[in-house]
């Protein structure tokens, strides 16, 4: 979905500060709305967001930046980033001048991936169906970077404001007076594992999860031998749940005063973070029904296509799900926890679909995911025939479950290229047919297109039109009869048979028969299922009933 984002490129210069980001050439302040992050690729002719900083990985000679900088004020672009230094030659200046994009200088101590999910964070994306400005305690709702920098102000001392996983949501100007492993916190959006973890062990986590006061952590040694700075921790609760916490390094004990000033700042805090849960649920509901109804077609799904930023042709549905369907219930089990386990397999759920999303949006610009029920889809514009489209995709979501890991079992169905938003249904229905045969486990593919698994989609379906039937008649249902009852194996001798084309030497074989008892017991396969082997509508029919069948009886590896 297209958000219409709501920060100014002055706003997240002074949230970011010289952390990451200084102005190299140009005028921030006239750039008044940031809609996108876009990665520069010099071989990729797609039409750019408007309003999209451009991130120039790899752009260091002038002569290119010039160049770049006049193609983007073409397309209305909010500003290019290049890695800093940044040279800035007269031609560079001319362009900046015609233009009105600024260049901005990305620190040496950070990554792109780095800058990218601080900038996305900084983007806000809106609240549903709220067209005016909404403030909590004075500050508008959900502006985290606003509330820390609030909340240094009082205390005289950087802030960071995290979630119940170490993340980084927000935090304070003036990070470089902080200590190096804040400083790599920031840049990383995280707690670092290693610090993490020493936390962990000396119960930290646990003390600021138990107290209602700010817990004092004294320096801790870090990688280089030095220590960290003191800091404070002061968890954020909502009644008795604790939503995140707050940080603040401090070189002196907090006063009287300004202990309770943090305490009534973390009330505020907590007011804002749940505002953004709720506004991130009723986000995610409108997206999830919007993706729904654009993938059951219809006019409404032409509106919803609009809605959520698409362009009118060329797209592709990807269909990603666990390998095994999960149950519902735990039936050994309270019914307490079978709800805890429900609930955190849908936390996991939708985690997976936000990596999906950002990961997808890396690459389709135009795209959008949500999960409905237990398969998260994702509708992205594509470029170029089928072929090239659907091998592209591929790369796409094995680069993804790379990164996830075998440690997270994941499986991606991938759809056929759809040229109208008509189409998205069929798209979605061959997604669904190839995610339907790799969770069945026939298949070592982790992803796949239609194609690349028709025949076992094909297998699947007909043995969902005869599962409603009784046991096989005709031939094969007198000779399984007759195996139960004389302890024989004509079914087997019949499937071998097929399996060789015929050939009675390498069935026999395949059995550690001989060619002879072999021919002995195929005629007696002609005369107990009353049967024309040498009819080969029979066989193919035979041939179908065993592979059904086998479907049925055979566990799924």
């Amino acid at each position: 979905m297209v958000h219409q984002g709501r920060a100014s490129l002055g706003r997240v210069l002074d949230n970011l500060g010289s952390t990451l980001l200084e102005v190299a050439c140009g005028d921030a302040d006239v750039v008044e709305q940031i809609r996108n992050v876009v990665i520069h690729d010099p071989l990729d002719d797609s039409p750019l967001p408007r309003q999209a900083l451009v991130l120039g990985v790899g752009l260091q000679r002038p002569a290119e930046i010039a160049a770049l900088v006049t193609e983007l004020g073409d397309q209305g672009a909010a500003g290019l980033v290049v890695r800093s230094p940044v040279v800035v030659e007269d031609t560079v200046r001319a362009a900046v001048a015609a233009t009105g994009v600024p260049v901005l200088g990305l620190t040496s101590r950070a990554s792109w991936s780095q800058l990218t999910a601080l900038l996305r964070a900084q983007i806000a994306e809106g609240d549903v169906g709220v067209s005016h400005a909404e403030t909590l305690g004075g500050m508008p709702s959900g502006d985290l970077f606003a509330l820390a920098n609030a909340i240094s102000t009082l205390l005289d001392a950087p802030i960071t404001i995290e979630d119940r996983s170490s993340r980084v949501l927000a935090f304070s100007e003036g990070q470089d007076e902080s200590d190096p492993v804040r400083v790599e916190t920031i840049l990383g959006r995280q707690v670092p594992d290693r610090f993490a973890r020493l936390l962990e062990e000396r119960g930290v986590f646990r003390e600021i999860q138990r107290s209602r006061t700010p817990v004092p952590i004294d320096p801790m040694p870090y990688d280089d031998g030095q220590e960290t700075a003191p800091q404070l921790a002061l968890a954020v609760r909502a009644g008795d749940e604790v939503l995140g916490s707050i940080w603040a390094t401090v070189t002196k004990p907090l006063s009287a005063k300004s202990t309770q000033e943090l305490q009534e700042a973390a009330k505020l805090v907590a007011l804002h973070l749940l505002r953004l849960r709720a506004g991130a649920d009723v986000e995610r509901r409108l997206q999830a029904d919007l993706v729904a109804t654009a993938l059951e077609g219809g006019p409404g799904g032409l509106e919803a296509v609009d809605r959520l930023g698409l362009l009118h042709r060329d797209y592709l549905v990807l269909a990603l799900a666990a390998d095994r369907p999960q149950e519902g219930t735990d039936a050994g089990g309270s019914s307490a926890a079978a709800a805890g386990g429900r609930a955190q397999r849908a936390a996991e759920h939708q985690r997976i679909t936000d990596a999906f999303a950002m990961h997808l949006s890396a690459v389709y610009p135009r795209s959008a995911a949500a999960q409905l029920n237990d398969v998260a889809y994702a509708i992205v514009n594509v470029r170029g025939d089928r072929g090239s489209a659907e091998h592209r995709a591929a790369q796409v979501v094995g680069e993804f479950l790379d990164r996830i890991g075998h440690d997270t079992p994941l499986l991606v169905g991938i759809g056929t290229l759809a040229l109208t938003r008509s189409d998205l249904t069929r798209s979605r229905a061959a997604a669904d047919r190839a995610l339907r045969v790799l969770r069945s486990g026939r298949t070592d593919r982790r992803f796949a297109a239609i194609d690349q698994v028709h025949v076992e989609a094909l297998m699947l379906e007909l043995a969902d039109l005869s599962a409603d039937r009784d046991e096989p008649a005709g031939p094969l249902a007198r000779l399984l009869d007759h195996d139960a009852r004389k302890g024989a194996n004509l079914v087997e001798t019949l499937d071998t048979w097929l399996d060789s084309f015929g050939d009675v030497t390498a069935a026999s074989a395949a059995t550690f028969t001989h060619a002879n008892t072999f021919r002995y017991r195929l005629r007696k396969v002609a005369e107990v299922g009353q049967v024309d082997l040498d009819d080969p509508e029979t066989r193919f029919a035979l041939m179908l009933q065993l592979r059904l069948l086998r479907q049925q009886i055979l566990p799924a590896d």
